[in-house]
């Protein structure tokens, strides 16, 4: 395809029946967004964008230019979220394009059932994240203290010098029964929250070097909840944080989002 045409851009899939059009402009801000229809309830968020802007040796600069990338990324969900506000949806990644209405057209062909499915499972459902947050230096201060207080008689009855020895062993083991004791209590909380939300997934957590003095991401979960029951989610964090806290683990709730995370797989090549 010649770079100086335009293509279309794919936002997401919802019901056609619920959806009127849509006001609005598309990621370059100029090309206005329409709805592609089909003969099934299923239709298509779309606008125009110059394929140069996505395709070639200067798009995948401008890709890795996040003062071009974050505006239109910015768009794109909120094109996502106005959509929702009237249809379940199955949001798509940033860049989708299609050469063609045709194109889109057998796409959607391809996967009608898949995307017919994904958004009666959606109705009504809204992703939620879930961070665990540790303060890992409180963490150990928690667990010295507490592995302290439940030897405090044995400790008692040492000489001063082997007991200042056994103390130390039990600051130096501290690490370790540190990371059995997230592992354990993320475990737990997984459970707990999953008893509400009929969906999960455990989402990659971007490695880093731990802050100074703060807390860092040891867990990222997204959990598919029903609206019906967002009120005793958060009251169920709330509970939990409680409980935690004083061990140095918080979990952060955020959203609600479109169910980016449990969209399932659809290419070109066959019906997922």
């Amino acid at each position: 395809m010649e770079t100086s045409q335009r293509v279309l851009y794919l936002f997401c899939f919802a019901r056609s029946h619920l959806i009127r059009e849509i006001e609005g402009t598309g990621v370059d801000g100029s090309l206005s967004l329409w709805v592609f229809r089909t003969s099934t309830d299923l239709c298509a968020i779309v606008s125009e964008v110059p394929l140069k802007d996505f395709c070639g040796a200067a798009a995948e600069l401008r890709m890795q230019d996040l003062a071009w990338v974050a505006p239109r990324a910015l768009c794109h969900e909120e094109v996502i979220e106005k959509v929702r506000r009237q249809s379940p949806v199955l949001p798509v990644s940033f860049g989708t394009l299609f050469s063609s209405p045709e194109s889109l057209g057998e796409f959607l062909g391809l996967h009608l059932e898949a995307i017919s499915k994904f958004l009666d499972r959606v109705a009504d459902q809204d992703e939620w994240s879930v961070k665990g947050l540790l303060d890992r230096k409180r963490a150990g201060r928690s667990l010295i203290s507490e592995s302290i207080a439940a030897q405090q008689a044995q400790l008692d009855a040492l000489p001063p010098g082997t007991r200042y020895f056994q103390e130390k062993r039990i600051r130096a083991g501290a690490e370790k029964e540190l990371s059995l004791w997230l592992n354990q209590a993320c475990r737990r909380v997984a459970s707990d929250l999953r008893e509400q939300a009929p969906d999960f997934c455990e989402c990659p957590v971007v490695p880093g070097k731990p802050p100074e003095g703060g807390t860092e991401v040891v867990v990222n979960w997204a959990f598919l909840l029903p609206k019906s029951l967002t009120h005793a989610f958060r009251a169920r964090i709330d509970r939990l944080n409680a409980d935690h806290a004083p061990q140095g683990l918080i979990f952060e709730l955020s959203g609600p989002w479109p169910p980016y995370r449990f969209v399932p797989p659809l290419s070109m090549g066959a019906p997922a």
